[in-house]
């Protein structure tokens, strides 16, 4: 069964005025469009547009009313839930630093916020429900920048000594702002060390150190993003950006503790639990657990629990989390990270026609190009750029022809 659904873009300050509508066709609200959610997630579920069942009229509903002919028998006896969430994301300013937990936490948090009594939709409520919130982004524009992980502390420490360099030069040196970071950093746990200093002694009553640490932070890397050569210019052209857009807020300095990367179309990134990231600009096909457990770490105005937040980051330095695609057959590229929650399948439908695509549960489908036709078992949909299906799992594996692009989304191997 292809049920046709759609949604409106979520206008998100951060969020782009043009991208969205510029890939799916549609014409620009006027106010920024951060977040095409195509899902049933509570927050923003997908409308049904055409052929909706008696009674209700998007796919939470539907769910929720048919949850073994919209999700099949196995998904319905786990709890009644579409276990992913596809959005197109648009940022044309950074968003916050974040992390994610893993599933034994966030079951754990969730069930100590509920017998607190802190409402769901607290200002101060860390788990709104018990799922973790691993995603994958698959960049669309021609770049797409992020911070994400952390970097060797040699690494680090490079870049403080980048900085130390120009402040040496200036007309007023002052290195002991950054030899607050150097000496945290040259611990035996430095990474942890710095951030969480950064965090509890630049949010409390006396945040002198760390203010004037970020004030120097800002003005030496102004002067090293001017040095074409520099191997960490990007970095220093990042701390700019940041701090104009949240000026003082010593996010700006744990910034240049992660790497940072700029995906080309078609690259992507996998961000499991415990992986600090922040998206920084550009049009990216995001996928993710249905949760929205998020724990911030700075750049937002929003709540963030500095001891939740350090227990969770994974500051284990790793290379940054690229996730490179399999390759089925002609025409398809399927991102399968190592969480059974969701697999995104990317397919050229003008090169795919031969290749079949298979669902191991509901799947949902969305055409950024041309036109597609989708067959499944029982039935076969048309649609062209800028709508999306949604395709029960009794379709079983689907072909796709046609002469343009699609992103399908799906549950992996074994979830059901």
């Amino acid at each position: 069964m292809f049920v046709p659904i759609g949604n409106t873009p979520r206008d998100y300050a951060w969020g782009s005025h043009t991208a969205i509508a510029g890939l799916l066709g549609s014409e620009p609200s006027g106010g920024p469009e951060a977040e095409l959610w195509l899902g049933a997630h509570a927050g923003s579920p997908s409308r049904i547009v055409t052929d909706a069942p008696e009674g209700v009229d998007d796919l939470r509903a539907w769910i929720h009313s048919a949850p073994e002919q919209a999700l099949g028998p196995d998904l319905a006896r786990r709890g009644a839930r579409l276990p992913f969430l596809l959005k197109v994301l648009a940022a044309d300013a950074p968003l916050s630093l974040q992390a994610h937990p893993d599933l034994d936490r966030a079951r754990l948090g969730f069930d100590r916020e509920e017998e607190a009594g802190i409402a769901v939709d607290a200002f101060d409520r860390n788990y709104r429900d018990a799922f973790h919130k691993p995603e994958l982004i698959v960049a669309v524009s021609e770049t797409f920048d992020a911070l994400c992980g952390f970097r060797p502390v040699a690494e680090a420490l490079a870049i403080v000594d980048e900085l130390g360099a120009a402040d040496a030069a200036g007309d007023d040196p002052q290195p002991a702002a950054l030899d607050l970071l150097r000496d945290r950093l040259s611990g035996d746990d430095g990474l942890r060390e710095a951030v969480e200093w950064l965090l509890r002694d630049g949010r409390g009553e006396d945040t002198g150190e760390v203010s004037w640490l970020v004030e120097r932070v800002v003005a030496l890397a102004a002067v090293r993003a001017a040095d074409a050569a520099s191997p960490f210019r990007a970095a220093f052209e990042t701390v700019g950006i940041l701090a104009a857009h949240y000026p003082g807020d010593p996010g700006i300095v744990i910034s240049l503790l992660l790497n940072h990367v700029t995906l080309r179309r078609g690259e992507a990134l996998y961000l499991p639990a415990g992986n600090m990231h922040a998206y920084l600009r550009g049009l990216g096909i995001e996928l993710m657990a249905e949760s929205d457990n998020v724990l911030r770490g700075g750049l937002t105005p929003k709540h963030i629990d500095i001891e939740e937040l350090v227990d969770v980051l994974d500051f284990s330095p790793l290379p940054v989390p690229y996730l490179r695609p399999e390759q089925p057959g002609a025409g398809v590229q399927t991102f399968r990270p190592d969480v059974p929650d969701f697999v995104l399948h990317q397919v050229r439908a003008a090169d795919a026609s031969e290749t079949p695509i298979p669902l191991d549960g509901p799947a949902i489908a969305l055409c950024t190009s041309g036109d597609v036709a989708i067959s499944g078992a029982h039935g076969e949909t048309t649609f062209g750029r800028g709508a999306s299906v949604y395709i029960t799992p009794d379709e079983g594996a689907v072909t796709v022809s046609g002469d343009g692009e699609v992103f399908i989304a799906t549950v992996g191997d074994g979830y059901a």
